[in-house]
């Protein structure tokens, strides 16, 4: 079998990408490569797509099902690393991690002082998730060490009753989520109905000492109306790792002090990129190969 691999370490550009798929059987995709009719149309063999990421909003689906192009991801496989990283980001802003750092090498640290950089509790707390798919469970269960008191909300996964005493979870309205909680963090998929989910009047029911955790997809929250609502103090802070129109942030964000910015590092670990792209080649050999993959997206193009 011969194969061709991106010899940069950066995303391909539009034209390089269109080039490189002309003769090409199976494309192992990134999730920053935008994989459409255009594409389609310039790898007249192509049969499969593995999309090196859980999410697929990169990827006409609807159009490579309509061609026969099976569509896979790479779910499972970032589920615990992601929460992590949610928990990293929690801790974070709450306990200004970022500004102490920042504070330190700046020289700034003459002394310890009663008032210095104080920040907010995260033991016995309320935390809010929005999403309680595999990543939103297992922030839940990290959790429960917290003694936090959890509320979730979701409208595409119906929990259990045992699912949900065993992660100390209350199911409640998406607005009783962004008012009780002192912490709200997403954990839903980019579709039409969470598009813009958190904009300003989300935020305008949340408390003024609560935190928003964003580590699912950028334009779930409305940046514009995030900016607003940190500098004008309607919220206390807000940690992100995604961004609305990524890898650009919207203007002003930066600036503020009461924001943590992440370069979208929720599954950026050594084990967890190598067993995703471990399941992406699975994935494009055992097509290729006339097996089934293990996480195919649009299933139906097998039957036929």
């Amino acid at each position: 079998m011969e194969y061709s691999v991106n010899p940069h370490d950066r995303v391909l550009e539009r034209g390089e990408l269109l080039d490189a798929v002309k003769e090409v059987d199976g494309l192992l995709s990134l999730l920053t490569d935008t994989i459409d009719a255009e594409v389609f149309d310039a790898a007249p063999n192509l049969k499969v797509v593995a999309n090196y990421a859980v999410g697929y909003n990169n990827i006409d689906v609807a159009e490579a099902t309509k061609r026969g192009i099976l569509v896979t991801n790479t779910p499972g496989v970032l589920t615990e690393t992601t929460a992590d990283l949610t928990w990293t980001l929690m801790m974070s802003i709450a306990r200004r991690v970022v500004e102490g750092d920042g504070y330190m090498r700046a020289g700034r640290y003459v002394g310890w002082a009663p008032m210095l950089l104080l920040g907010s509790d995260v033991y016995g707390k309320t935390l809010g998730i929005i999403g309680m798919g595999a990543i939103g469970q297992a922030v839940a269960r990290r959790a429960i060490g917290f003694d936090m008191t959890i509320l979730y909300s979701d409208v595409f996964v119906d929990l259990p009753p045992v699912a949900e005493q065993l992660l100390h979870a209350d199911e409640v309205s998406v607005e009783e989520v962004l008012r009780r909680s002192d912490f709200v963090t997403l954990h839903v998929p980019l579709v039409e109905e969470t598009h813009h989910l958190i904009g300003r009047e989300e935020l305008a029911m949340m408390k003024d000492d609560a935190y928003l955790i964003n580590a699912s997809r950028g334009p779930v929250v409305d940046e514009v109306a995030l900016i607003e609502a940190l500098r004008d103090g309607v919220i206390k802070g807000a940690a992100l790792d995604v961004f609305e129109d990524e890898p650009a942030m919207k203007p002003g964000l930066e600036e503020l002090d009461n924001a943590i910015l992440l370069p979208h590092l929720g599954s950026a670990t050594i084990e967890t990129r190598t067993a995703m792209a471990d399941l992406a080649v699975d994935n494009l050999l055992a097509f290729l190969a006339g097996e089934r993959p293990p996480t195919p997206i649009n299933p139906e193009v097998l039957a036929d």
